[in-house]
């Protein structure tokens, strides 16, 4: 027998769940897509029906204690490439950088991962900073954040189908990248000179605090602010910007604006901002 779909007010009540945790927009046309996400779960689960799921989930709290990290994960959109958006690194190596260096504010150039998926962006940052390493020696170190268990789990390994590393350079696949053992799997491993550079971490961007130790001295927040409305923008950024160093770089997707929020930042370029402390008056 056919699963009864997702009704409404299901719907509405996970929706309103996911929204309230993680602040992700959740609006009637991602019914279908959170249905499709859960009838996988149901199968793992071997339940028969959404209402089975949905009242165990909410009149049971141990079971709601035990169950939500799986339905935070399934409500998260991770689609992300190596060397995507491939101006911000540029932009990260020419001006940012150069800068720190001119002026460092400590031993170790910082750069914060925010919202990382499965590790892509994070490996990209390490090459790229390798990369720079090599022509001239500093130290630096990448946080990875995400608020998906599933996705930081990924990432952590370093592992990736051939067909996602198209965007890297075939010298840099030589350099940095591991083949599989076994020629059937086609599979590579980010080597472990790229894999020691990047630290994971679980964090969710509605959390009063972040609990970074250090300030960052650049930050690549792309593509995440459009699952949020514009208070939730508005109360994210301005928790990210307490832990950027004076003068340190903001990237956000170019398809992104911080247009009418009220931040302590300022326009350097497509998608590209600058922290400028506000002083007291």
């Amino acid at each position: 027998m056919e699963c009864p779909p997702l009704t409404a007010e299901q719907f509405e009540d996970f929706s309103t769940l996911i929204a309230g945790t993680l602040g992700i927009k959740m609006p009637a046309s991602k019914r279908v897509m959170l249905q499709s996400r859960l009838q996988r779960r149901l199968r793992e689960l071997e339940m028969e029906t959404f209402a089975e799921y949905h009242e165990r989930f909410f009149h049971d709290p141990a079971y709601q204690a035990a169950e939500i990290e799986h339905l935070l994960n399934l409500a998260t959109t991770n689609k992300t490439d190596f060397f995507r958006e491939p101006d911000h690194f540029e932009m990260l190596t020419r001006d940012t950088l150069p800068r720190w260096r001119s002026h460092p504010a400590s031993s170790v150039f910082r750069v914060w991962c925010a919202g990382c998926s499965t590790g892509e962006e994070a490996y990209t940052l390490a090459i790229t900073l390798l990369e720079q390493r090599e022509q001239s020696p500093f130290e630096f170190s990448i946080l990875a954040t995400d608020v998906s268990t599933r996705v930081l789990h990924q990432a952590m390994t370093g592992i990736y189908r051939e067909e996602r590393i198209g965007p890297i350079a075939h010298g840099l696949r030589q350099k940095y990248l591991l083949r599989s053992r076994d020629p059937e799997a086609r599979e590579v491993r980010m080597a472990p000179v790229v894999r020691e550079r990047v630290r994971f971490g679980h964090l969710n961007f509605l959390a009063p605090e972040y609990g970074l130790r250090e300030p960052m001295d650049a930050v690549f927040f792309r593509n995440v602010m459009i699952y949020f409305d514009r208070p939730t923008q508005q109360q994210v950024v301005t928790r990210i910007c307490r832990h950027l160093r004076a003068g340190a770089d903001l990237f956000t997707a170019h398809s992104e604006s911080l247009q009418g929020l009220d931040l302590p930042l300022q326009s350097m370029g497509p998608a590209m901002y600058r922290h400028c402390p506000r002083t007291a008056a």
